[in-house]
This record gives structure tokens, C-alpha cells and sequence, in this order.
């Protein structure tokens, strides 16, 4: 299609990380390789092997949504999403949260400095053509 390879993000899960033969690593840097980005879908909710992070070079982490709907202003949900933000950041990782559904869990992500947000709050999913028709308006 002609797109450059940055134009491109690759989610994978924990669990193809955790038995990861030399095959996987081998293609996951291939597409490293061509500029893809590589993002680790619904962080946490597995057996979350911190090492993986540095060897697999992870582009982006995905905070998973069960971890944001429990989110309030002295919950263990919320103070893990700060800390997973922190430690992204610190190793140069960018972060989404999923399943962003209230004004009050989109403003406790932003304060603790999540990069991207998804979910119904800014919009149900839509078929490609109502994509483009919202992108066109």
C-alpha cells in the first residue's frame, strides 16, 4: 500500500511474549526493523514479566481496561496506572489506556500523565465507513 513502516503498529499480548521462541523474537525485530512500531496490548493482566519490556524494545504499553474502569480517587486500580505510567516513561515507553469511559478516569489518566486514551468516551466503534466520514467532517 505504500506506507512507511512507522505508519504501522503491531499489537501483540503478554502471552505470546511469555513463550516467545527465538522465531517470535526473531520476527518481532524484523518488523522493528522496517520502522513498525510494536505495542503490548492489555498490560497487567498477565503474568507481567518486567525483563520482557527491555528485550522485546516495546514501543507503546496498553494499560488494560479493567485496570481504568476501577479507577477512583484512592484506588489501588488508580495507583497501579500511575505506577505503570512512571515506569513506561522511565524506560522511554509510551502508554494507552483502554476503556476510558468517564470525564473522571480520562482526567486521573491525564494527570498522571498517560499519552493516549480509548474507549467509549470519545467514541463508540465505528465501521471504516463512518471513520472516514467523521475524519472528512
Amino acid at each position: 500500500m505504500g506506507l512507511a513502516g512507522d505508519a504501522i503498529a503491531v499489537e501483540i499480548t503478554e502471552g505470546l511474549l511469555l513463550d516467545a521462541s527465538d522465531h517470535i523474537f526473531e520476527e518481532l525485530l524484523q518488523l522493528k526493523e522496517y520502522g513498525m512500531q510494536v505495542s503490548l496490548d492489555d498490560f497487567g493482566t498477565g503474568y507481567s514479566s518486567l525483563s520482557y519490556l527491555k528485550k522485546f524494545d516495546i514501543d507503546t504499553l496498553k494499560i488494560d481496561q479493567s485496570f481504568v474502569r476501577g479507577i477512583g480517587p484512592d484506588s489501588s486500580d488508580k495507583a497501579l496506572c500511575e505506577a505503570i505510567i512512571v515506569m513506561a516513561h522511565k524506560l522511554g515507553i509510551k502508554v494507552v489506556a483502554e476503556g476510558i469511559e468517564t470525564e473522571e478516569q480520562r482526567l486521573a489518566l491525564l494527570q498522571a500523565g498517560c499519552d493516549f486514551g480509548q474507549g467509549y468516551l470519545f467514541s463508540k466503534p465505528v465501521t471504516a465507513e463512518d471513520f472516514e466520514r467523521l475524519i472528512l467532517a
